[in-house]
């Protein structure tokens, strides 16, 4: 079922509402927290192990009878984006479920009582949101657009080259820092000059710093030589 087929069996008229289960998921590390309703009767709930879709399954099947709708009736469902990504998603649409993964930042709140960005909706308060956002009002928050699997997957080596740039920055810095409390300043960590440098002083450092900051150089080259390689890559596929 495609979003606007459901959109539609919701806004048509207010009875819309009893043809559908509406699911909003508050997913968490170890357990997920579901709300299950038809937007008539109070909405029922459950916590699944995370990552169990059986279980899911199995709750909205529950959620169907209690609310009387049929076994094959429509189900729309939301979660706010998040570690999970977008697979929760794909495996929801494989089982005929139209489904909203949400901006969390773009949600409203209470002006008088903020919340963190970091802070998860629970899932009665994404249940609200849901019906209000099939009732007509869009802007309750930002739906997020689903790349494909090979759309992220193009995404991996850029996503990789940004951690791997901030690793190599903080091992210079450390290393920068482990220098500055015995007064030895240098301008680069690592090439030439470095392992010239590194030569002469080393020995006038005690073993454990100098342990430390071998251990550190060690870090710094694996990851600059993965640097070098997932940038030759980059090019590689650019060329081609």
């Amino acid at each position: 079922m495609t979003t606007m087929t459901c959109i539609d069996e919701f806004t048509a008229t207010a009875a819309a509402t009893t043809m559908a289960l509406l699911v909003a998921f508050e997913l968490g590390d170890r357990s997920w927290k579901l709300s299950l309703g038809d937007g008539v009767r109070a909405p029922s709930r459950c916590t699944v192990a995370a990552g169990d879709t059986a279980a899911v399954f199995t709750a909205i099947a529950k959620a169907k009878a209690r609310c009387h709708l049929a076994a094959d009736a429509p189900v729309c469902s939301c979660y706010e984006a998040g570690r999970d990504g977008f697979w929760l998603h794909r495996c929801l649409e494989e089982h005929q479920i139209t489904n909203l993964v949400v901006d969390s930042a773009s949600i409203e709140v209470n002006r008088r009582r903020r919340r963190a960005k970091t802070d998860r909706l629970d899932s009665d308060k994404l249940l609200s949101m849901l019906m209000r956002y099939y009732g007509g009002e869009r802007r309750v928050w930002a739906v997020a657009r689903i790349p494909t699997r090979e759309q992220e997957d193009e995404r991996r080596v850029h996503r990789e080259l940004g951690r791997l740039r901030q690793e190599r920055t903080a091992h210079s810095n450390r290393i920068r820092s482990l220098l500055i409390l015995h007064n030895l300043r240098v301008e680069r960590i690592g090439g030439r000059a470095w392992t010239h440098w590194w030569a002469q002083n080393a020995a006038r450092l005690l073993p454990g710093l100098r342990a430390e900051i071998e251990r550190e150089c060690e870090r710094l080259s694996l990851a600059a030589r993965q640097i070098r390689a997932l940038e030759a890559q980059q090019q590689h596929d650019v060329s081609c």
